[in-house]
């Protein structure tokens, strides 16, 4: 944010999108978790710190959260929300903001438990009719819905235990292990004034009842040598609550996954082609999110370096390929909920994003929805490791640096790593990759590129193709100008022959250095546009010819 932009909101109603603060030597951290928390829930906005609240406002300056690229990632640990900042250095002093994204669809956000709004000067919980309408934003939840004729004895026991004991070691809370199976039902959701949910029949049921209740609520293992139709080479079919089967569809995943073997020197690197994280997530989103009111089963295919998942229903509400890794909104909230409370999701409505990271942190190709439509929903993993040199750059980063990167700057750097267009929505990240030495940025205006940093090139013993990448330097590239128009001197040279002179410039680039030349009394130009002919100014042409002579 530039200083006019800041002025501009200073002028504004301070309401349902800006909140100020003076903050002049410190602020709580959690009043901030608080206030991001109030206004992700009202439509998201803009926390502004160092300026006063009432008005007219001035800015006072902000030294609290020294380090907010830090406190950023304490807000989205907290919230599971991509929270923002931007510092303004003010004549006035330092001001920090704070820009928070709205809710998930039909996920109010709350923290500690309570589901933040604000009212007036202060901040209250959100009021049942709100909570209601941003709930059924995202529509029905049919996994909350009473299963009918569900009896207790349609679920299975040790399913339930195994649920216990997640969430015992999610929690730390050992009085779990005391409750009886009804009220550890009722605790999550999945037993409801009597009757069981269609939660507790995905997550606990019996192979029997979930025949009679709910056939298709089904996973499919697959697996296939080749990518050839026919018959797979094995399969299996698990129509029995969730967990029931999950440590077991995992192991046999596991049974072929093959590991991937790279030295370093000294160093040999065991990199497994599934990653067990990556490969969970994926199917607990698929789980949580596929339409149990459709026909058709999830699908798991396993290739030897490839897996596909499939499940019955396009994207959820609101939620599409291109915004999947910024919002988030649950088809089957009650099945999510109890997911996270034992542990099993990572970071609640984060899977997608973690699949991504890992993806990149291990140096393999993104995850894509190829084959993805309407009805159902295709996620392709991949797990050949395309540059284990990549690795060896993570790795020196360290472990407590990448701890600090949010999903954005994965994809930066794997954007940057391939040599890919950077998504015009992640370009103001740059930014932050540049000032900590992970990328560098070279060129101007629209010529502007970025590549990984020097160490990057060092590291992987590729220094030549560093200085490739970066280019000449001005000098040098005026210098290359200058020779050819000084060889050209009696035809001249034309602004086509000049930028093949230099082919790793655009066109305007090339101009400017022409321009710098021109000011310089060394060139000057005959005719307009790309007609035009570029000449040794008299004083070069008379001292070339001194030196050659």
């Amino acid at each position: 944010m530039t200083i006019e932009e800041l002025e501009k909101i200073m002028v504004a109603k301070e309401g349902e999108n800006l909140e100020f603060k003076e903050a002049k030597n410190s602020y709580s951290f959690e009043k901030l978790v608080e206030y991001c928390a109030a206004l992700a829930n009202e439509g998201g906005g803009k926390i502004v710190l160092g300026v006063t609240d009432k008005r007219p406002r001035i800015v006072v300056g902000s030294q609290a959260f020294t380090q907010p690229e830090r406190t950023r990632v304490g807000l989205i640990e907290q919230l599971h929300i991509n929270i923002d900042f931007s510092v303004v250095d003010h004549p006035n002093g330092r001001v920090l903001i704070f820009q928070v994204p709205p809710h998930p669809i039909g996920n109010p956000v709350k923290y500690k438990g309570v589901y933040w709004e604000r009212q007036a000067d202060s901040l209250v919980a959100m009021s049942n009719d709100k909570l209601r309408s941003i709930f059924s934003e995202s529509g029905h939840d049919f996994s909350g819905d009473i299963c009918p004729l569900a009896q207790m004895e349609d679920l299975d026991i040790a399913a339930i235990e195994n649920f216990r004991k997640l969430w015992i070691k999610k929690s730390g809370n050992q009085s779990l292990a005391s409750l009886t199976v009804e009220q550890l039902l009722n605790d999550v959701e999945a037993l409801v004034d009597g009757g069981l949910t269609y939660a507790a029949m995905v997550l606990f049921g019996t192979r029997k009842a979930i025949g009679r209740h709910l056939a298709q609520a089904e996973v499919v293992f697959e697996y296939r040598a080749t990518n050839t139709a026919g018959p797979a080479n094995e399969r299996n079919e698990f129509r029995q609550g969730f967990f029931s089967f999950y440590s077991e569809l995992w192991d046999l995943i596991n049974l072929r996954n093959d590991i991937q073997h790279f030295q370093s020197g000294l160093f040999v690197w065991d990199i497994p082609t599934f990653s067990e994280q990556v490969i969970r997530e994926g199917i607990l989103n698929a789980v949580s999110h596929r339409d149990y009111q459709l026909g058709g089963s999830v699908f798991i295919r396993q290739y030897p370096r490839r897996l596909v998942i499939e499940s019955p229903g396009g994207f959820p509400v609101g939620i599409t390929e291109q915004n999947i890794l910024d919002r988030q909104a649950p088809r089957n909230r009650r099945i999510a909920d109890i997911f996270s409370k034992c542990g099993l999701v990572e970071r609640s409505g984060q899977g997608m994003n973690l699949i991504f990271e890992l993806s990149i942190k291990e140096s393999k190709q993104l995850p894509d929805f190829t084959g993805t439509d309407q009805f159902q929903v295709f996620l392709n993993l991949f797990g050949e490791v395309q540059d284990y040199r990549f690795l060896q750059f993570l790795e020196k980063v360290g472990k407590e640096t990448l701890e600090l990167f949010s999903t954005e700057d994965f994809l930066l750097l794997d954007y940057i790593h391939r040599e890919s267009r950077v998504p015009d929505k992640l370009q103001n990240r740059l930014r932050v990759l540049v000032e900590k030495g992970f990328v560098e940025r070279f060129g101007r205006g629209r010529g502007v590129k970025y590549i990984l940093s020097r160490r990057y090139y060092k590291m992987i013993d590729k220094k030549g193709s560093y200085t490739r990448k970066r280019g000449l330097d001005r000098e040098t590239n005026k210098a290359l100008l200058m020779k050819h128009i000084n060889e050209n001197k009696n035809s001249g040279s034309r602004l086509k022959e000049l930028m093949q002179v230099l082919p790793n410039l655009t066109m305007p680039q090339v101009q400017t250095l022409l321009r710098e030349l021109k000011s310089g009394n060394k060139i000057h130009k005959t005719g307009r546009t790309r007609g035009a002919l570029w000449y040794p100014s008299p004083e070069m042409d008379s001292i070339t010819s001194r030196k050659k002579s």
